[in-house]
């Protein structure tokens, strides 16, 4: 069974779907922000229930969609652990096993292009990332990149897979879409045959120009897409289009706990149970998505939890869904606030999330610890 293989025009970029023929469920790798609907649609299309977003790597040149497909996929993330991506869900270690269904994707720690670089195999396929592309192979040049260690990694791991393996790279530039761990080994341009030395020169001379949202993107990666500026202290609403405005978590908290405002958590179950619960907020799933009728079922519900002249306030992962269900709310005549930044579930002593709950900004009284 072959992977899903999807394109991003602007970057370049190969994004995979893997899943269970079984269970349906699925596994999506390096997804693209700006590809969001079209991968949501490929899911809905297949009858695929996402259940992990991973990444190969903090990503240069594209931003992820890693935490809005946990908004609206209820997907959890994982990247490799020393890619600095803290929000992600899962720290992945070198030999760790993703299980969906009954599939499983096992990471091989192969950094190079990166420190954290990491690549995924699956039933005979290799999703190698920028660690080994078609004929070529990822710069070395910057975000701790090295290409001692990415010989190493292609030559002592990738190299020793069998040679039938199905290599799936991150990017291609030509029109290709796959190659194998033998096709690359015999004939790859910048690796096939050569020493060391030959290797690290290849590379030092490649000057390559620096990727054009580089700035942008690598920031907003480690944050599995999106950016979290946390303030200082309380903070007035900002005025925003289709609800009353955003608040830092300090402000929503004083007046939850004023009584002025009711709290509404709007994650999945799911996601209540392994990041964390918040107790004393009123959970109602945000499950619509562009294109799906209205919920009545959160209607009636949300105007049954906010008493006329209270406030309510909405919380979620990282700030997509709240937002969302603020303007709904809004419509629904209730004056209705965003709480910025989103719950983030604190690393447990693995560094793993979703151990143990809590928000981002500590010493809030609805932290769960």
């Amino acid at each position: 069974m072959q992977p899903i293989q999807l394109f991003d025009p602007a970057s370049s970029t190969y994004t995979y779907l893997i899943f269970d023929p079984d269970t349906r469920e699925a596994v999506i790798i390096d997804p693209v922000d700006e590809q969001l609907e079209r991968d949501m649609a490929a899911l809905g299309e297949h009858g695929l229930r996402l259940v992990w977003s991973v990444e190969t790597h903090t990503h240069a040149d594209h931003i992820t969609s890693a935490a809005l497909l946990a908004e609206h996929a209820g997907a959890r993330t994982a990247a490799p652990e020393g890619c600095g991506i803290g929000t992600a869900a899962v720290q992945l270690k070198n030999g760790d096993v993703l299980r969906f269904g009954g599939e499983e994707l096992k990471a091989l720690h192969t950094p190079g292009h990166t420190a954290g670089s990491m690549c995924y195999l699956w039933r005979g396929n290799v999703f190698t990332g920028d660690t080994l592309l078609i004929n070529g192979c990822g710069r070395t040049d910057f975000q701790s990149g090295s290409a001692a260690a990415l010989y190493r990694s292609l030559t002592e791991i990738l190299f020793r897979l069998d040679d039938e393996t199905v290599v799936w790279p991150a990017h291609d530039y030509n029109g290709r879409s796959h190659s194998t761990i033998g096709a690359e080994k015999a004939g790859n341009a910048r690796v096939a045959g050569k020493t060391l030395a030959e290797f690290t020169s290849i590379m030092n001379e490649l000057h390559l120009p620096k990727p054009k949202r580089l700035d942008e993107a690598v920031p907003a990666n480690r944050h599995s897409g999106l950016r979290h500026d946390a303030g200082g202290g309380p903070a007035a609403p900002r005025n925003t289009a289709g609800y009353a405005g955003d608040v830092e978590p300090q402000l929503a908290c004083e007046w939850w706990q004023k009584g002025d405002a009711i709290l509404v958590d709007v994650r999945t179950d799911a996601e209540r149970e392994w990041v964390g619960f918040v107790p004393g907020a009123v959970p109602l799933p945000w499950k619509k998505w562009p294109g799906m009728a209205l919920n009545e079922e959160f209607d009636e519900s949300l105007k049954a939890a906010v008493p006329p002249g209270k406030k309510a306030v909405f919380m979620c992962r990282s700030g997509v869904r709240s937002i969302a269900a603020a303007k709904r709310a809004t419509e629904l005549g209730i004056e209705a606030y965003n709480v910025l930044e989103g719950f983030e579930g604190d690393p447990d002593e693995n560094g793993q999330r979703g151990k143990r709950g809590g928000w981002r900004l500590r010493g809030l009284p609805w932290r769960q610890g």
